[in-house]
C-alpha cells in the first residue's frame, strides 16, 4: 500500500511541474514553483492540481505504471523491477531539487525521469543517464555537474534570464503625458503617442523637448510643421549582428544606428553596448545628441545607436569579433562626411578601435576616425576626459553668476564609470568635496570626501571587477549601502552620471530635502518627468545634459582638427579649447532662455535655453535647405 502511494505521489508531482512548465509556451520560466526544499511545497497548490488521490487516480496511476503488462505468474517479479527503479529516480528527484531547483519530474514512454525545465532535456541527451541506473551517489552528482556544465545547458539559460529581463523592462514601463498649454504642442505630443506608442523613452525625451519649446511655438506656429518633420529620424537602421564566443558557440544580437538629423552636417554620436538598447532607446539618444550637436560651437548632425550585446563577463576575443560583426553592416552608411560613432555606455577605447580598425579594412582607406579610438599616438587628446570636465566647467559658470565658488562644497556623484570617475578627478582639482559614487548594486560614501589617491582606488575596484563594498576595508570610515540611491546624502551639487531614468519622484524628494541646490546632468536624461516636476517646485537648478554635455562633442572636433591639420597641442592647450567652447555653449543657453522670458532665477532656465537655442539652430538650416 505504501509503495503504491509513493508511486502515485511522485507522479502526481511529475504532473504538477510538468502542467507548470507546459502552461508557460514556448518561454522557458525558471520560476517553476516550490522544490521540495522549500516548507510550502506540501501545501502548495499549482495550476489547479488537485492534491486528493481519489480511486479513479489510482487505477490510472497504476495502468501507466504497469503498462501493457497482463496479469501472470511472473507480474511480482516486474513490479519489484520498477519498484527498485522508482526508488533510484526518488532519490535522485529530492537530491536535484536540493542542488539545483530547476528540475522537474515528467513520464517519458510510461516511464518517470527527470528533466531540466531550461533545456527540457533528460538522460544521454546531458551524456550521462541522470536518474542514475548506474546507482551510486556519487555517480549521479557527477552526471549533475555534467548537465550543469553543458553548453547547451549553460545557453539556455542565459537566454532564458536576458529573455526574462526584457519582459519585465516592457511590462514595468510607463508613459507619462505632461499636460501643456498649446494646443499645437499637445498636437505634436499625440502625434507622436499614435505613431510610437511604446517608445516610452523617445516620447519622454520628444515631451521635454516640446515643454521647453512651447513659447517658441507660440510665438511662430511655422515651427510647428518643423517640429513635425524633425521629430522623424532621417534614417533608421536595425540590423542582426551574428558573433561566435570562445567555445565555438554562435549568438545573434541586434544593431540599431538611428541617423537623426543631417542638417547641420554629418552625423556625430555615441553607440551604447547595454542589454537594455532598444529602438526606442536609440531613438532618444539620437534625438539628443542632434540637440546637443545643434547647441555645440561645430555644425554637426546628430545619430545615436549601439546593440543590445552585454560586453560585461565576455572576454576581449569575444567583445573583438562581436564589434567586427557590427560594423560589417554598419559600415555601408559610415564616413567622415556621413557619420562618425563615438563612446557610449559599454563602448570605450578599446571597443572603438576594434570598430575602427574593421572600418578601415573593409573601407579600404584610413579617411577619418570615431571619436575615441586609441589609434593616434599624440598624446594631446582629452577625449576621454572631455564630457566629464565639461560638466564641472559648466557648474563652475552656473556658480560664476552667482558669485560663488565649486572650491568646499559637497557633491554627490551616482555612476563609477568613466564620466563619474573624470568627474570626480575634476572636483577634487577645483577644491569641492566629493563623497558619493554608486554602481549598479548600491553606492559608497566617504565623509571625509575623496582625494586623488583614494579616486585611483575606487578606480582600481573597478578595473577588476570588485564591489565597492571593497573600498570600506581600507577605508573604515565610508559606508557602502546596498540596493541604494546617494540622492538622501547631504549634498550642494547632485551630478547624475549613470544612466537614463536614474533619478524618479522619491529620489528628486530626497535630494531636496538634503539640500540640493543645483543638478548637474552626466547622463543623459536622468530624471523621470515626476522628478523633474518635483525639482521644479524646490526650484533647483538643473543643468540639461545636452548643454552641460557638450564638452563630448566640442573634443571629437577638436581631435579630428587636430590629427587632419598634423596640430599638435599640449593638455593645457587643449583644455584651455574645451573650456572656451564650454563658455560659448552656456553663453548660448543663457541668451536664448533670455530672449524667451526665462529669467536666471527660474530653475528650468537653462533647460528650456538649451533647446530653444538648438532648435532654433536646426529650424534655420531646414528652412534653407526646403526640407519643410
Amino acid at each position: 500500500m505504501n509503495s503504491s502511494m509513493d508511486e502515485i505521489n511522485l507522479i502526481q508531482q511529475a504532473h504538477r511541474h510538468h502542467l507548470v512548465v507546459r502552461e508557460l509556451g514556448e518561454e522557458i520560466d525558471l520560476e517553476i514553483g516550490p522544490g521540495d526544499d522549500d516548507p510550502s511545497f506540501a501545501s502548495t497548490q499549482l495550476m489547479g492540481v488537485s492534491q486528493e488521490v481519489t480511486s479513479d487516480d489510482h487505477e490510472e496511476h497504476k495502468q501507466m505504471l504497469l503498462g501493457t503488462h497482463h496479469p501472470n505468474d511472473d507480474l511480482e517479479g516486474k513490479l519489484l523491477q520498477k519498484k527498485r527503479k522508482k526508488k533510484v529516480v526518488k532519490r535522485w528527484r529530492e537530491e536535484w531539487a536540493d542542488t539545483y531547483k530547476w528540475a522537474y519530474v515528467d513520464v517519458k514512454e510510461g516511464t518517470a525521469r527527470i528533466f531540466c525545465s531550461v533545456c527540457r532535456e533528460y538522460g544521454r541527451k546531458h551524456r550521462r543517464n541522470p536518474y542514475g541506473n548506474e546507482g551510486s551517489k556519487n555517480m549521479q552528482m557527477s552526471a549533475l555537474e555534467e548537465h550543469n556544465n553543458s553548453l547547451l545547458h549553460k545557453e539556455a539559460l542565459r537566454l532564458q534570464m536576458a529573455s526574462k529581463d526584457k519582459i519585465m523592462t516592457a511590462v514595468d514601463k510607463s508613459i507619462y503625458v505632461k499636460a501643456l498649454t498649446s494646443k499645437s504642442a499637445s498636437s505634436i505630443i499625440e502625434a507622436v503617442l499614435r505613431r510610437d506608442p511604446n517608445e516610452s523613452e523617445f516620447i519622454q525625451s520628444v515631451q521635454e523637448a516640446i515643454h521647453s519649446l512651447e513659447r517658441v511655438i507660440a510665438k511662430n506656429t511655422h515651427y510647428v510643421r518643423i517640429l513635425e518633420r524633425l521629430l522623424e529620424p532621417e534614417r533608421m537602421l536595425v540590423f542582426r549582428v551574428p558573433w561566435i564566443d570562445d567555445k565555438g558557440e554562435s549568438h545573434v544580437n541586434r544593431g540599431f544606428r538611428i541617423q537623426f538629423s543631417q542638417s547641420l552636417g554629418p552625423c556625430r554620436g555615441g553607440l551604447r553596448f547595454n542589454p537594455s538598447m532598444n529602438l526606442s532607446v536609440a531613438k532618444f539618444l539620437g534625438f539628443e545628441q542632434t540637440l546637443k550637436n545643434a547647441l555645440s560651437p561645430y555644425k554637426l548632425g546628430g545619430a545615436g545607436g549601439g546593440s543590445d550585446f552585454d560586453p560585461k563577463g565576455k572576454s576581449e576575443n569575444e567583445i573583438m569579433r562581436f564589434c567586427q560583426s557590427f560594423m560589417q553592416e554598419l559600415h555601408h552608411y559610415l564616413g567622415p562626411n556621413q557619420d562618425l560613432p563615438a563612446e557610449d555606455m559599454g563602448v570605450g577605447p578599446r571597443e572603438m578601435g576594434f570598430l575602427f580598425g574593421q572600418y578601415r579594412r573593409l573601407a579600404g582607406h584610413f579617411q577619418g576616425s570615431f571619436t575615441g579610438a586609441r589609434i593616434f599616438l599624440s598624446g594631446s587628446s582629452l577625449r576621454t576626459e572631455a564630457t566629464s570636465y565639461g560638466l564641472v566647467y559648466f557648474a563652475q559658470l552656473m556658480l560664476a553668476e552667482m558669485n560663488k565658488e565649486l572650491k568646499g562644497l559637497r557633491c554627490v556623484v551616482s555612476g563609477s564609470g568613466k564620466i563619474a570617475m573624470h568627474v570626480l578627478d575634476k572636483l577634487v582639482a577645483f577644491g569641492a568635496l566629493p563623497v558619493t559614487v554608486s554602481d549598479s548594486r548600491g553606492y559608497l560614501v566617504d565623509e571625509d570626501g575623496f582625494d586623488y589617491m583614494k579616486v585611483a582606488f575606487v578606480r582600481d575596484i573597478k578595473v577588476q571587477q570588485r564591489s565597492l563594498r571593497e573600498y570600506c576595508k581600507t577605508y573604515t570610515r565610508s559606508k557602502y549601502y546596498e540596493d541604494a540611491k546617494p540622492w538622501n546624502e547631504r549634498c550642494d551639487l547632485a551630478f547624475p552620471c549613470a544612466a537614463q531614468n536614474e533619478i524618479g519622484q522619491a529620489d528628486a524628494v530626497n535630494l531636496v530635502s538634503s539640500g540640493c541646490r543645483i543638478l548637474i546632468e552626466g547622463s543623459t536624461m536622468p530624471c523621470t518627468p515626476q522628478a523633474v516636476d518635483v525639482l521644479r517646485k524646490a526650484n533647483v537648478l538643473v543643468a540639461p545634459a545636452k548643454a552641460a554635455g557638450a564638452g563630448g562633442v566640442a573634443a571629437g572636433e577638436l581631435e579630428l582638427n587636430q590629427e587632419c591639420n598634423a596640430i599638435q597641442w599640449s593638455p593645457e592647450e587643449f583644455e584651455h579649447k574645451l573650456q572656451e567652447a564650454m563658455k560659448s555653449t552656456y553663453q548660448r543657453t543663457t541668451k536664448a532662455a533670455a530672449d524667451f522670458g526665462y529669467s536666471k532665477e527660474c530653475p528650468e532656465a537653462l533647460v528650456h535655453g538649451a533647446a530653444i537655442s538648438a532648435f532654433l539652430t536646426l529650424a534655420q538650416a531646414m528652412t534653407e535647405q526646403g526640407c519643410v
